[in-house]
C-alpha cells in the first residue's frame, strides 16, 4: 500500500489528527498526502498495529504445532483483530517438542511470508517454572532455570527467541543475566517468588511480569509476594490478559493505579480455540474445555484465552475509563519499548515500519497493514 489519504490517524505526540501518511518499502516515508493513499469513511481512525507478545494459537492452530501452515493460520486469523505483530508462544513440553516448535517457527520467519501477521520472534514460556504455579502447562516436563538449556533453544532456534517466561526463584539469577545481556526479555511468570525474590530479579534483569496475577504468588499483607514486588518495581512491564475472566475489573484498577499507563502490556494468551465457538480443545496435550469466555481443563484451572486483541482493548478502557489512545498504548507502544522494538513498531511516527489497524470508535477492525502489507480488509 502506499498510505491513507486525508484520514483520522493517531500520530505519536499529536494524538488524533486529520492528516494524511505515505509508506515506501514498508515504511512511514512522509506525513504528507498521498497520491495513492487510502481514503477512508470519517467514522474510521488509523491507529498503530497491535502487538500481542503472548499468544499461543488461534482457529485451530497451536504454536506447538510443528507445520508452517499452522503459524499461517495464526498469523492470518489474528490480523482481523487488528494484531500486526505477534510472539508465538510455546508451553512447557519435552526438550524434543519444544525442538520441533522452535525450528517450524524458525523456518516460517526465515520464510519471510507476506500475509497475516507479522512474527517478530518466540516467547518461551518455560519449561524454567515452579511447580507450585505451573497453571496449565504439564508438570512432568518442568525444569530449573538453566543457561546451557536456554542456549539449546536458541540455537534450535536460529536466535528468534525474544520472551523467556521464568520462575526466578528456580536457579533464574543465571539466566536472567544471560537473557539481559542478549537483549531478550526475562518476564517473571508461573512463579513462587517472593517480593523480595522480585526486586533482586528487576537487578538481575528481569523486566516484565507474565500475565500478571496469574500463575503468581498473590499479594498478602505478610508477605507482598510476587505480585507486590511486581507493584514495587517501577521497571517491570506488566503483562495483562484483559478477558475479564482471568483479573477481575477492581483487580485491572489497582494494577493501572500502581503501574501506570506506561507499565502495562495487554496480551491475548489466546489458544487454539480462539474465534472458534464452545467445544473441546487441546492446549500441550490436555483437554480444554471451552464454554463463553472461558477456557479450562478439566479440574478447573484456567487455560489460556479465547480473547482477541481488539476485544482486550476495549474492556480494560470500559473498566479504567480511559481515552481510546491511551487504552491503545497499551496494546502497541508499551509492547514496543518492552520488546526493544519501538524505534521501529508501536506508533505511527515518520522512518517506522507501516503497521496500522483501521478502527472505529468501538474498537471494531476494518483493516489491518504490516509493514506496508494490508494482511486484513474486511
Amino acid at each position: 500500500m502506499k498510505g491513507f489519504k486525508n484520514v483520522n490517524i493517531y500520530i505519536e505526540g499529536k494524538g488524533i489528527v486529520k492528516g494524511s501518511v505515505s509508506v515506501e518499502n514498508g515504511k512511514i516515508v512522509s506525513f504528507d498526502e498521498a497520491k495513492d493513499g487510502l481514503e477512508l469513511d470519517d467514522n474510521l481512525i488509523v491507529v498503530p498495529g497491535f502487538i500481542d507478545k503472548h499468544i499461543h494459537g488461534a482457529n485451530n492452530s497451536d504454536a506447538m504445532y510443528p507445520t508452517q501452515k499452522d503459524i499461517s493460520n495464526i498469523a492470518k486469523t489474528i490480523a482481523s483483530e487488528g494484531v500486526a505483530t505477534f510472539l508465538p508462544t510455546t508451553m512447557t513440553q519435552t526438550e524434543e517438542n519444544i525442538d520441533l516448535a522452535l525450528k517450524n517457527i524458525r523456518k516460517y520467519i526465515e520464510s519471510k511470508p507476506q500475509e497475516g501477521a507479522y512474527v517478530l520472534g518466540i516467547h518461551l514460556e518455560g519449561p524454567f517454572i515452579s511447580k507450585a504455579f505451573k497453571g496449565a502447562q504439564v508438570e512432568s516436563c518442568i525444569i530449573p532455570c538453566s543457561v546451557e538449556q536456554f542456549k539449546h533453544f536458541q540455537n534450535v532456534s536460529g536466535n528468534h527467541i525474544k520472551q523467556v517466561t521464568l520462575a526466578y526463584e528456580e536457579n533464574g539469577k543465571e539466566l536472567c543475566n544471560y537473557l539481559y545481556k542478549e537483549g531478550i526479555v526475562a518476564s517473571i511468570g508461573h512463579t513462587n517468588a517472593t517480593s523480595d525474590e522480585v526486586i533482586e530479579a528487576s537487578k538481575n534483569g528481569v523486566t516484565s511480569a507474565t500475565h500478571t496475577y496469574n500463575a503468581m504468588k498473590g499479594l498478602h499483607h505478610r508477605q507482598a509476594g510476587t505480585v507486590g514486588g511486581v507493584f514495587l518495581v517501577d521497571s517491570i512491564y506488566s503483562e495483562l490478559i484483559g478477558d475479564l475472566v482471568h483479573v477481575c475489573p477492581d483487580a485491572i484498577r489497582v494494577l493501572y493505579k500502581v503501574k501506570g499507563k506506561d507499565k502495562i502490556c495487554l496480551i491475548t494468551d489466546g489458544i487454539e480455540s480462539k474465534h472458534l465457538p464452545d467445544g473441546i480443545y487441546k492446549l500441550g496435550g490436555q483437554d480444554v474445555i471451552v464454554k463463553g469466555k472461558e477456557a479450562r481443563l478439566a479440574d478447573g484451572t484456567l487455560a489460556g484465552s479465547t480473547l482477541k486483541m481488539n476485544d482486550a482493548i476495549r474492556n480494560v478502557k470500559n473498566v479504567l475509563n480511559i481515552s481510546l489512545t491511551d487504552a491503545i498504548d497499551l496494546a502497541t507502544i508499551n509492547p514496543a519499548r518492552n520488546l526493544g522494538i519501538d524505534k521501529e513498531k508501536g506508533s505511527i511516527a515518520l522512518g517506522k515500519d507501516a503497521d496500522f489497524a483501521v478502527i472505529d470508535k468501538d474498537l471494531n477492525v476494518y483493516m489491518t497493514v504490516s509493514n506496508g502489507n494490508i494482511i486484513y480488509q474486511k
